[in-house]
């Protein structure tokens, strides 16, 4: 098969779809890869590098995306990629389609087949794609969080960890998932006092076995999250639904229960955002404050520490990638449900059902 390997245009993404060991590993399974020029130079990949794995170097994004049969990225398509998609041509990335409607028309009338990483489910619900950047996005969230807790940034002017005599920040984690636990872990690790949410009983018995002394569980309501915000300095939210919008846990109302300078980050933002005030920044531009709270609610977190993100992302990745690879997308998935479950758009058909209702398309299972 022919895949490629474009260059991500999001607004300061400098993670790369394949590290160069991924690539060798595709070549060794028989298959051309193609990788756009200077794509994994902000990971720390040159095109050296690329070649040296088996890899051709093409000098645009368009050349990449008319030969390949797959491409392999990080982000989705932004509006300047949406011509370059075409019919058949399989795309394997996060596409985030529940709050992007310009996005999926775009796929719909490409004809392409998309399959979204976040998706992919495994037989216990776990989304094995999803899991290595909700790692990183939880501890870098809390340690963003920490940075513009400071006054200078708009904070309240508190140190995350506190001193010998003076207390150290309260940091509420909305939601006990993979993001969850790694920000509750972070600021657990960096002495902050901590209090994480769920609505499932047994992921906060889990949790609380797990975590140390300094984190303690809360049953997620209304109810408990406001009484905890007159005392919280930063929130992290973390609720997942997968596929589907997330939930708003904190409205615009609920701002007035805290202290101006409180740092809200929404690792959600992706899904839609867990606050009722956010809005997507991105890394040039990552805050805004409403009401006195500063909100931090850029997209792409990981893409801040993209030579750990990628490496972490091809990790699993790759395996799905030779599979749909050696196989075609069709004979992968059929042979593999939990892949299978990452079809959300297949020539013009919505084919993942949270999407149909969100936006109201019609909608069209699978039949492999």
């Amino acid at each position: 098969m022919r895949v490629g390997i474009p260059k991500e245009m999001k607004n300061n993404e400098n993670r790369v779809g394949m590290t160069p060991a991924g690539v060798a590993e595709l070549v060794r399974h028989g298959h051309e890869v193609s990788v756009q020029h200077t794509a994994g130079e902000g990971s720390g990949f040159s095109d050296e590098d690329y070649v040296k794995a088996g890899a051709r170097i093409l000098s645009t994004i368009e050349a990449v995306y008319e030969e390949a049969e797959m491409i392999v990225k990080v982000k989705e398509p932004i509006e300047a990629e949406y011509k370059l998609v075409h019919k058949g041509q399989l795309v394997f990335t996060y596409f985030h389609f529940a709050c992007e409607k310009e996005l999926t028309d775009a796929m719909l009338k490409s004809g392409a087949v998309c399959l979204a990483y976040e998706t992919v489910q495994l037989p216990n619900g776990s989304l094995p794609l999803l899991q290595p950047m909700s790692e990183v996005a939880g501890r870098m969230a809390v340690l963003n969080g920490a940075y513009y807790l400071q006054k200078t940034k708009g904070g309240k002017g508190k140190l995350i960890s506190g001193v010998p005599g003076v207390s150290p920040a309260n940091v509420l984690v909305l939601g006990g998932g993979i993001v969850g636990e790694a920000a509750a872990m972070m600021a657990a690790g960096l002495g902050a006092n901590v209090t994480i949410t769920d609505i499932s009983l047994p992921r906060l018995r889990q949790l609380d076995i797990e975590t140390p002394a300094n984190v303690h569980t809360l049953y997620s309501s209304a109810h408990n999250i406001c009484q905890q915000l007159p005392t919280v300095d930063i929130v992290v939210g973390s609720v997942l639904v997968p596929g589907d919008k997330t939930p708003h846990l904190i409205t615009r109302d609920m701002l007035r229960l805290m202290e101006s300078g409180t740092v809200l980050v929404d690792v959600a933002i992706d899904q839609g955002g867990c606050f009722e005030t956010s809005h997507p920044t991105t890394h040039s531009d990552p805050v805004y404050t409403i009401d006195g709270i500063v909100h931090y609610c850029v997209a792409n977190i990981p893409g801040a520490v993209p030579n750990t993100s990628t490496l972490a992302l091809t990790n699993a990745t790759l395996r799905y990638a030779i599979a749909l690879a050696d196989k075609g997308w069709q004979q992968a998935c059929k042979g593999d449900p939990a892949l299978a479950k990452g079809l959300n758009i297949v020539d013009g058909k919505v084919v993942f059902k949270p999407i149909a209702d969100i936006f109201g398309l019609a909608y069209e299972p699978i039949v492999l």
